[in-house]
């Protein structure tokens, strides 16, 4: 019987913490919207768009992404996310020009720090604002 108990416990207090998650496709808000023309500004590459995708739980955004129409692009994956926080932004995309790259760019003190690794050219570098200050090849 205490087992039981202990299960019906454990399952009671598994659901009453559990949360819905729900998703809306919206407008950027301000904030995201601005760390989108920041990043743009300073690394073409990652595209500018206000389709977002947001991801509420209890009425909080906890992730947000963005989809992207690949069939006349030069990609054949493209993905990027904004944390909840719209300080950094985490991107990913593949073609056969670049291969596989992705990292993110994080907003310190209003500047744009990109961690970028390739895949194809197995590099890491990093850039602020635009301009590489360190660059790694893996061998």
């Amino acid at each position: 019987m205490k087992k039981f108990t202990l299960l019906l416990a454990l399952i009671f207090t598994t659901i009453s913490f559990g949360q819905s998650i729900t998703t809306k496709i919206e407008e950027a808000n301000a904030d995201q919207y601005a760390l989108l023309e920041m990043v743009n500004k300073y690394y073409p590459d990652i595209t500018l768009n206000k389709s977002v995708t947001n991801f509420y739980a209890d009425g909080k955004i906890i992730d947000t992404q963005q989809e992207f129409n690949l069939t006349t692009s030069k990609f054949s994956s493209y993905k990027l996310g904004i944390e909840p926080d719209n300080k950094k932004l985490l991107f990913e995309y593949v073609s056969d020009e670049t291969g596989k790259v992705w990292g993110d760019v994080q907003i310190f003190k209003g500047n744009a720090l990109r961690t970028t690794f390739s895949e194809k050219n197995n590099e890491i570098n990093v850039s602020l604002n635009g301009k590489s200050v360190y660059l790694k090849k893996i061998k």
